[in-house]
This record gives C-alpha cells, sequence and structure tokens, in this order.
C-alpha cells in the first residue's frame, strides 16, 4: 500500500506522487497522521511505522494542507511552509514544481522513474541537473548518461528542440545565489500538463485529451537516435534526418571498418594536429547542440574569449551564450575532447572549433570553390544546352543512325506502344526544351530523382545510378499498362544514346517522406489518414484490380508521392514483378530498402504479395508515429520502430506510438485501428498477414474485426552478413 496524490475526476487513475515508493506497506488499515512535532507518518495494521518527513526541528500547531497545484504542504503558522512534496519529486514534474538544485541544504531534485508502469518503486532512470555548477539536464540509467540537454542559451537548454512561441507552456530556468533550477509555467490554464520520466526513459510532457481520456505527447525530450548520448563519439556529428553519424570538417574515422558498420562510438581524430600557437584558428559551426563538458571563463567578452581559447593549448572549442539566464553572454570554453554534438537545425547554437591552419585554408578554399561551382554551373548552363542540342541533333542525322546499331537494338528492345495506347516516344529536342536543358534550378535528385519541367517531371537515369537497363524496361512495360488514380501516371520514354528517361505527371508536393519525416507539423492526422488509405488501395490494385498482378517490392515513404492536393500516388516500378500465381517466388538478387523489405524476402529472396503488405505495415507505423522504422533508437531497449510498436502493444499502451504534432487532431479509434492494421500486416510469418484488398476493408469499415497480430518479422534493426550492400542517395540495397 501507498500513500499517493492523484488528478481527481481523471479516469484511468493518473498518480503523480507517492510519498513511500521504497517502503510499501501491507494490509488494507494503513492510517497517516502528524506527530505533534508536525512530522508525517504511515502506520500498517502490525503496528509498523514509516516516516514520511524528517522535519529539523519541532513546529507549534502544525497543519497539513494538500494544494490544487498537487503540492502536499505542512504549515506552522506565519513561518509557512516547513515541508512540501513539491521538494520530493516521483516521476512527475508539475507546473511551478523545481527540478534542480537548493544550495544552502544541498537538496536536489529529480525525477526517478517507476520501476514498471503499475510499480511505483525507484526505477532506472533519473532526469535531474548534473550539478549546480554546470547546469545542463541529464538522463541516466543506472548511473549512466543516456541523453543530455544543456548548457543553458539564453532561451533553452542546448539541444532541446521546442518552439518559442508555445502557446500552452513556458519553461523557466533560474541560476542564483541560493537555487538553481528548472520548472515550467502555463500560459493557458485550461490545459492539463505534466512532465514525466517513465519506466522506458522517455522524457516526455504529456497533455491530457479529454475527448478520448487520453494522455497524449505533446513534446518528447528523447525522440530520436541522435538524443542517445555520445552516439558519434569525439567529434562526430549526428544527424538525425539521415539518420547518421559524419566527422566534423578537419576530422577523419578513427575506425573506417567500424563507421561502415554503423557503430562510431569510437569517433574521429583530426587530419592534421594542432599548433598550440597563432598559427592554429577557429572554424564556425552554426546550429548545433553544444557538446559536454564545458567550462565557463566570467567576465570575458566574445573577442577575449577566442583569444584566450588560443593562449591554451588543451582549449578545443568556444562560444558566447547567456548561460546563467540573466541577460549576459558568457565566455563558455571546452578544454578536452568534444562529444555529444547533434545538428540542431534552426534550434541548435554556435560553435567555435579550434582547427590548425592547413585545415582551416582547406575548409575555406572548399567554401569558396562552391560558390563558384554554383555560378560557373549557372553560367554554363546555356553553353551546355546548346552543346547538346548540337549533339542530339548530329546523333539524329539519317547518317549517324545508319551507324549507331547499338542504339537502334536498344530501341527495338523496349517494348513501346504508340500514341493511341497512351504512350509517348518523346525526342531529346523536347524533353530539353520542357526542362530548359536539364537546368540545374529543376534538379531534384540524381539517379533515381526526379527533373521537373512545367506539368511534367522526367526521371532520368545517370551512368551512377544502380537501376539498369532492365530495370528501365521493367519499369516502362509495367506503369504502361497500369492506370489508377493511386499510382503515378507514365506520359512516355525517351531514349537518346546513353541517356535514357521515363516522363511522368508532375507531382508539386514531391514525396511523402519530406512530408512524414522533416514537415511533419503539415501533416494532421485525417490527411495521413486519408494518405494511408490512398496508398493501401493503389496497392490492392496492383495485386488484385488489374490485369496484370504486381508486385512493388520496393513500397517506402520515398516512392510515394504526393500530388496538388496531397493524394498519394504510388511510384518507383523498376524492381516491381508481374507475377500470375499468388505462390511465392525467389530470387537470388534480392534487391529493396533497408527496413521496408520482409523477413522471408531477406533471409531466403522468397516475395509474394505478402512482401508488399509487410512493406506497407512498416509504412503504416511510420505515418502514425513520424519515424523512420530503419535507425529507430530507443533508451531503454535496441527495438526498430517495429518492435516497439509491438511492445507498446503488447503492454496496451500502442497510442503511445502517436506523432507528438498530431495530438490536437487524431481520432483514437481510427489511430488504434490503424496501429492493429500495421502490426497485423508486418506479422513475422507470412501467412499470418492479410491482403491488401482485406486492409482497405479494414480501413475503410470499423465494423469488420481485427483479429490479434502476432509477432512482427525484425524486431531489431538487422543487418545481415553475408549480404553486399551497395547504397545511392535513395538507402536502396542491392545485394549479390
Amino acid at each position: 500500500m501507498y500513500l499517493g496524490i492523484w488528478y481527481r475526476g481523471i479516469t484511468p487513475l493518473t498518480v503523480v506522487w507517492v510519498a513511500n515508493r521504497d517502503k510499501p506497506l501491507r494490509g488494507n488499515g494503513a492510517k497517516l497522521f502528524m506527530n505533534p512535532g508536525g512530522n508525517l507518518l504511515l502506520r500498517d495494521d502490525e503496528g509498523n511505522m514509516i516516516p514520511l518527513t524528517r522535519l529539523n526541528q519541532a513546529v507549534d500547531e502544525p497543519l497539513m494542507v494538500l494544494l490544487d497545484s498537487g503540492n502536499l504542504v505542512i504549515k506552522a503558522g506565519e513561518n509557512g511552509n516547513v515541508w512540501e512534496s513539491f521538494n520530493f519529486p516521483s516521476d512527475t514534474l508539475l507546473p511551478g514544481m523545481k527540478l534542480g538544485w537548493e544550495l544552502k541544504t544541498g537538496l536536489n531534485r529529480v525525477l526517478t522513474s517507476w520501476k514498471t508502469l503499475e510499480d511505483p518503486i525507484y526505477g532506472d532512470f533519473v532526469f535531474g541537473f548534473e550539478s549546480p555548477t554546470s547546469p545542463q539536464l541529464l538522463l541516466e540509467k543506472n548511473g549512466l548518461t543516456q541523453s543530455r540537454w544543456g548548457p543553458w542559451n539564453g532561451k533553452r537548454f542546448s539541444g532541446i528542440n521546442m518552439k518559442d512561441n508555445n502557446p500552452v507552456f513556458k519553461t523557466v530556468y533560474h541560476f542564483g545565489e541560493t537555487e538553481v533550477y528548472f520548472t515550467f509555467e502555463m500560459l493557458d490554464e485550461s490545459v492539463l500538463l505534466r512532465l514525466v520520466v517513465n519506466s522506458m526513459g522517455a522524457v516526455q510532457f504529456l497533455k491530457w485529451k479529454s475527448s478520448s481520456n487520453v494522455w497524449v505527447p505533446m513534446v518528447t525530450l528523447n525522440k530520436d537516435v541522435c538524443d542517445r548520448y555520445g552516439s558519434c563519439g569525439p567529434y562526430g556529428i549526428c544527424y538525425a534526418d539521415e539518420p547518421g553519424c559524419r566527422c566534423l570538417n578537419g576530422f577523419i574515422e578513427n575506425s573506417p571498418y567500424d563507421w561502415r558498420r554503423l557503430d562510431c562510438l569510437d569517433g574521429c581524430r583530426r587530419a592534421n594536429a594542432l599548433n598550440c600557437s597563432d598559427r592554429d584558428g577557429f572554424v564556425k559551426h552554426g546550429r548545433v547542440k553544444l557538446p559536454d563538458n564545458f567550462t565557463v571563463w566570467k567576465g570575458l567578452s566574445a573577442e577575449k574569449c577566442g583569444d584566450s581559447c588560443l593562449e591554451e593549448c588543451s582549449c578545443m572549442a568556444y562560444t558566447n551564450i547567456d548561460i546563467y539566464g540573466n541577460g549576459i553572454s558568457e565566455c563558455v570554453v571546452w578544454l578536452d575532447q568534444l562529444i555529444d554534438l547533434r545538428d540542431s537545425g534552426h534550434d541548435g547554437d554556435e560553435l567555435y572549433i579550434r582547427m590548425a591552419r592547413v585545415d582551416i585554408e582547406t575548409i575555406s578554399h572548399n567554401k569558396r570553390k562552391k560558390k563558384i561551382t554554383v555560378i560557373c554551373s549557372l553560367l554554363l548552363a546555356a553553353f551546355f544546352g546548346a552543346v547538346l542540342w548540337c549533339a542530339i541533333n548530329k546523333c539524329r542525322s539519317p547518317s549517324k543512325k545508319e551507324n549507331n546499331q547499338d542504339e537502334v537494338q536498344e530501341r527495338q528492345s523496349i517494348p513501346v506502344k504508340n500514341e493511341e495506347q497512351y504512350i509517348h516516344l518523346f525526342d531529346m529536342n523536347t524533353i530539353s526544351a520542357a526542362t530548359n536543358n536539364f537546368s540545374l534550378a529543376n534538379k531534384i535528385g540524381e539517379g533515381g530523382g526526379l527533373q521537373n519541367g512545367q506539368e511534367i517531371a522526367v526521371k532520368r537515369l545517370s551512368k551512377s545510378s544502380k537501376q539498369g537497363l532492365q530495370e528501365f524496361k521493367n519499369e516502362m512495360s509495367l506503369i504502361m499498362q497500369l492506370q489508377h488514380r493511386n499510382l503515378v501516371k507514365l506520359f512516355g520514354c525517351c531514349i537518346e544514346g546513353d541517356d535514357r528517361m521515363l516522363i511522368y505527371e508532375y507531382m508539386p508536393n514531391k514525396s511523402l517522406d519530406k512530408f512524414l519525416f522533416a514537415k511533419k507539423h503539415l501533416l494532421a492526422w485525417e490527411k495521413r489518414f486519408s494518405i494511408l488509405k490512398g496508398i493501401a488501395k493503389g496497392l490492392d490494385y496492383l495485386h488484385f484490380g488489374s490485369r496484370l498482378r504486381v508486385i512493388h517490392r520496393d513500397l517506402k515513404a520515398s516512392n510515394i508521392l504526393l500530388d496538388e492536393e496531397m493524394n498519394p500516388k504510388i511510384s518507383d516500378f523498376g524492381l516491381a514483378r508481374n507475377c500470375e500465381s499468388e505462390r511465392d517466388q525467389t530470387t537470388r538478387r534480392v534487391i529493396g530498402t533497408q527496413g521496408y523489405m520482409s523477413p522471408e524476402y531477406v533471409t531466403n529472396g522468397n516475395y509474394s504479395m505478402k512482401s508488399d503488405v509487410f512493406s506497407f505495415g512498416v509504412l503504416a507505423l511510420e505515418i502514425i508515429s513520424g519515424q523512420r522504422n530503419w535507425g529507430f533508437q530507443h533508451p531503454d531497449h535496441d527495438f526498430n520502430l517495429l518492435g516497439h510498436a509491438w511492445k507498446l502493444w503488447t503492454e496496451g499502451r500502442d497510442l503511445e506510438i502517436i506523432d507528438p504534432v498530431l495530438e490536437e487532431s487524431f481520432v483514437e479509434t481510427q489511430v488504434s485501428r490503424c496501429i492493429q492494421v500495421g502490426l497485423l500486416c508486418v506479422q513475422h510469418v507470412s501467412e499470418g498477414r492479410p491482403t491488401m484488398s482485406q486492409v482497405v476493408s479494414m480501413l475503410e469499415n470499423e465494423g469488420v474485426r481485427l483479429s490479434e497480430p502476432q509477432e512482427p518479422g525484425f524486431l531489431a534493426n538487422y543487418r545481415l552478413p553475408n549480404l553486399i550492400h551497395f547504397w545511392d542517395g535513395t538507402k536502396k540495397l542491392l545485394t549479390g
């Protein structure tokens, strides 16, 4: 039995504070009472006593009061509060509750997770300030740092991605002579909000959604792989959108062998040693999370800060920030290796890193070269266009055509229907004019990317593309026979010399992954649900609706294009196969994308319509969560997104996977149903997965009863040692 405080009128019961979490009582007859000195005690049926408070001195006429804020206090007349529960947090920080140090008494207020969802005994995770003199927030597990935010930069802790103009609450940081603490204050009193460290190590601001009686994440502090402490090692910087690690400019991998296997903990080392003199200098890095192990040199201006750092051989970097929150920028330096760096986008800080003179000159040269390259590209665009036009016309002359037998054979080897059958053979002049001579201004990507001009999109295979002639022929011959509102429409092709191009309808909103992982705030739940249903209908058409039975084999977010109304259209049929039967096919050439391929396809080369169903299930969970399956990391386990979703499902917490930006727009019944459908699609045993026709029915008809999903395939981010990996810009995997 425990003494706790919880919200009144909220179901299910939400406990925010537990007094005796390390000393539970037995029996049902426990009593709370206050002794004459003002201390609170618990007593059970057997007469066992548990002291809850230890006041320094006896209090006359003490009074215990539970405030509306959730703070349980003991008052002593005019002396005010002599004890309060807010000074001894459990796993929850409420508005006005302080996290941090009381300097005179040495009291350190931290949040400690529960052991499990149902057991309030002290868990493994502790969240709080590192020390009074190092004002940054740490999440620790059994004494080891898991995530870090800080130092304070005048607006927020460096590395925390939160909006400055948040209309619901504001964060408060105080660094004073008697206290150093962090708290938050409500700007909208109609909202119930709490900061929680859960038993899995997630640190989240949870908002109560009364319409569905559920707590939904509003802000998750440790939301991606780059929030894992030191994930890229010394002098490595983490990029969440990739995801992946890179060495800072002027640094190289300590262990290239490990880096190729995505093990970057050894970090990077300098390409050129420092001179420890005025020959060294600084390179500015913007938009980064400031590294760990900093030191404050008080009273130095920005100019003096850099000069003083150069004079100290051990000084590796510096910055100037309002670290104490008093409006005064201080000189902050790093006297050791730089660790726990990440790219933080527009919320990042400036960091000046010490470099050898040769590195500074190289970096400056590369920047100038990049600018010159851009300018020259624009100036030479017209020239290259003219040269290309001449070359095309020369290639198209009768004498050239007669001599170029390879080109004739290639043209004849690709089945092209005539104009009456909706396929067109475009000449190079037309495509060149439509794309402004393939201007760089129109270029979106290379290899498998798109080049758009006006109302067409041109997919041009470069010589470096992994997609060869067979894939080109395959894509054109399949998609020209398919017509559906959720499939991209092919207008025709162009073949000139070594150039091979497919001409598609133009999709102004490009691909789904750009919104899902970079502009997720633009995708409300209603639109995501509509996109999910559209993809399902397009895939159902491929499997059962057309006169062909097409297995796509590379369904993923980047292959879903969006038109002007955000309607989804499946694209990229280079790997697709036309299968007459529903039986598994086998290939020795496994081609696909990490994180989307089904277990039976990766391990045995077996693919079928159920392989596409698996990919759809992965995509469904990505759409709901706003997270990538490949590269997903969590502080408490090594599961990928599928494993994380399965864990939450088995624990009855499936809604916790929802993208925090959806908290104002999602419909609980729809989201929960979509999660279940996604898990049904990614089951390890392919026979247990539904067909896409069944998936469409499940999504559109709430009356259709869903079966219980079984364990998914590939609970972890898998990597098989017997595969040979070749990566291009779309992270497509080719194996031999």
